[in-house]
């Protein structure tokens, strides 16, 4: 099957490299001619150190390679995904399936990225939402990895299932493409609390107490927007926050880390080197609250940290001084 990735990335080069794996005809594509040159020249992803890239992989500036496609992989940063939709409405075939591997919320719209992308393809090519527990550098390295292929259209999800899975990447679908993508999303502002949390110097205790409390209020805004429970007890929902919080791959908790230790905001985001996607997804979580009339204290502390200058440790104490309450309390 001939299938290009949009986007030459971390996580768009080991996504080309399995579907690679699988037999099928890749072609990454690099938005830079500088990046594109590096990846040719050198045989490898300075974001994927020593993973070689199969000579097989066709590389390409060219979007017109999505022409002709039975699939196209979107894995642009969130920022980049309604531009890089927009040039697709032109080139890609109908009926052609868009599969959005990028995790955030649109800055200027709130919009989940596949409605982004919907709103510039149309009803010309289905969308489905590709997302879970999963560090570029381990699938790169072939490492055992699950992820969820959701869609409206749960052959679509199956498409997009058989494309990628193998014996080192389970593919499992669903139907809950709103609780998928809103997982993704917001567990990076989680993400990016766990890792203050990590540069305070606090311990094992708070950060479950965290990410408990985050997943919570994640869930509460999922499914006042239309996502399904069991989504967020899934690997979308509590796999992708474990990987996230937890893991120094992570650049949201490596950003919070910086945070914590006390690194001005800008100067955090700015040394990881590349997308902090919950830096943005901090101000889209909040609007979107706002919107749905969800209560997300964990969310809104974040945002008051990255957008305006409150103090870590004074946000803590704040969250932990909040009114008594039930567990289940909605």
């Amino acid at each position: 099957m001939k299938v290009t990735v949009l986007g030459s990335g971390a996580w768009g080069t080991a996504l080309a490299m399995v579907l690679l794996e699988n037999g099928h005809d890749v072609t990454l594509w690099s938005f830079l001619e500088e990046e594109c040159k590096v990846l040719r020249e050198t045989g490898e992803n300075p974001m994927l150190k020593g993973v070689p890239l199969p000579k097989e992989l066709k590389l390409t500036t060219d979007m017109n390679a999505a022409a002709g496609c039975q699939a196209v992989v979107i894995a642009t940063p969130s920022f980049a995904v309604r531009s890089t939709a927009a040039r697709l409405r032109e080139i890609a075939d109908p009926g052609t399936v868009l599969i959005s591997v990028s995790k955030g919320i649109e800055k200027d719209t709130s919009l989940r990225l596949s409605q982004a992308i919907e709103e510039e393809v149309g009803d010309k090519c289905p969308v489905v939402v590709l997302c879970g527990p999963s560090h570029a550098e381990e699938v790169g390295r072939k490492i055992p990895t699950a992820l969820v292929s959701a869609a409206d259209d749960i052959r679509d999800a199956e498409f997009v299932q058989d494309l990628f899975m193998n014996n080192r990447l389970r593919i499992y679908t669903s139907d809950d493409r709103v609780g998928a993508e809103i997982c993704a999303a917001l567990k990076n502002v989680i993400a990016l609390c766990a890792g203050c949390c990590d540069g305070m110097g606090y311990g094992d205790n708070t950060k479950a107490m965290l990410m408990t409390r985050g997943l919570a209020e994640i869930a509460r805004l999922g499914i006042a927007l239309g996502g399904k429970p069991e989504s967020f007890t899934g690997l979308t929902g509590v796999g992708d926050l474990i990987v996230t919080c937890c893991s120094m791959h992570s650049r949201n908790r490596r950003c919070g880390i910086l945070i914590g230790q006390g690194k001005p905001v800008e100067e955090a985001v700015r040394e990881i080197g590349a997308v902090v996607e919950g830096y943005y997804a901090a101000a889209n979580a909040r609007t979107l609250a706002q919107k749905a009339g969800v209560e997300m204290p964990i969310a809104q502390a974040a945002y008051e940290v990255l957008y305006e200058g409150r103090d870590v440790h004074t946000v803590v104490t704040d969250l932990m001084s909040r009114t008594k309450r039930a567990e289940s309390e909605n």
